[in-house]
């Protein structure tokens, strides 16, 4: 007698929706509405950057259903809005990619919580390291806190996704190794100059968009 994983699968995935559902109403119950309502600016690069993430996750590559590999680009979303309002974005990201039917609804709740929420916090959580632990240079800023984290992030996501197939019971090991972390290796290089190279546009041109940047933490007082 096999034991049925459906019913346990179906309350994972609740679980975690609800999860995910809360944490995103408390960032959104302590984020300042009040300044970025009079930020005019603010508000299309806010809706800008959830649209541009959309197509970047639209292309998408895989062999198994829930096993499929993309592109992340959180890194450069924490950076540009900082956490609350990048994770609010994301979301939305998240929101249309499934409703144009690029991911399915019953994995909802664990890409938001596994694919956005934890990953984008990471990301994140690294660069407030960098900025606390490391010398503050603009080389730091670009080199670590956009491209190594890159790779710390979409490193963490696939590493999360893994242990959640297996752990539902969806995919074996063996599957999930053959057929998703196998192809990591081939991603990470991509995904930092992806993000290392917006980041270094950014600081360039419109250092003033980037919420984690200041001229001068890393460049007028050096």
């Amino acid at each position: 007698m096999t034991f049925d994983w459906t019913y346990i699968r179906v309350w994972q995935e609740q679980k975690v929706i609800i999860i995910g559902i809360l944490v995103l109403l408390g960032a959104a119950w302590t984020f300042d509405w009040q300044a970025w309502l009079n930020d005019k600016v603010r508000h299309h690069l806010c809706f800008g950057a959830a649209i541009a993430l959309v197509p970047l996750w639209m292309l998408q590559a895989g062999v198994k259903p829930g096993l499929e590999v993309h592109f992340l680009g959180l890194t450069t979303l924490a950076l540009l809005l900082g956490w609350r309002m990048g994770m609010l974005m994301a979301a939305l990201s998240l929101l249309l990619v499934t409703v144009f039917g690029f991911e399915s609804w019953a994995m909802f709740g664990p890409n938001l919580l596994l694919g956005v929420i934890v990953p984008l916090s990471a990301s994140y959580l690294f660069f407030l390291l960098t900025y606390s632990y490391l010398y503050r240079h603009l080389f730091v800023y670009i080199f670590v806190a956009g491209f190594l984290n890159a790779v710390f992030t979409i490193t963490l996501k696939t590493l999360l996704f893994s242990a959640f197939m297996v752990w539902t019971d969806q995919h074996s090991w063996q599957v999930v190794f053959d057929n998703y972390l196998s192809v990591l290796p081939l991603l990470l290089l991509p995904e930092a100059l992806l993000n290392g190279m917006a980041i270094t546009v950014l600081v360039v041109f419109k250092p003033h968009w980037l919420c984690t940047y200041r001229d001068r933490d890393y460049i007028i007082n050096k």
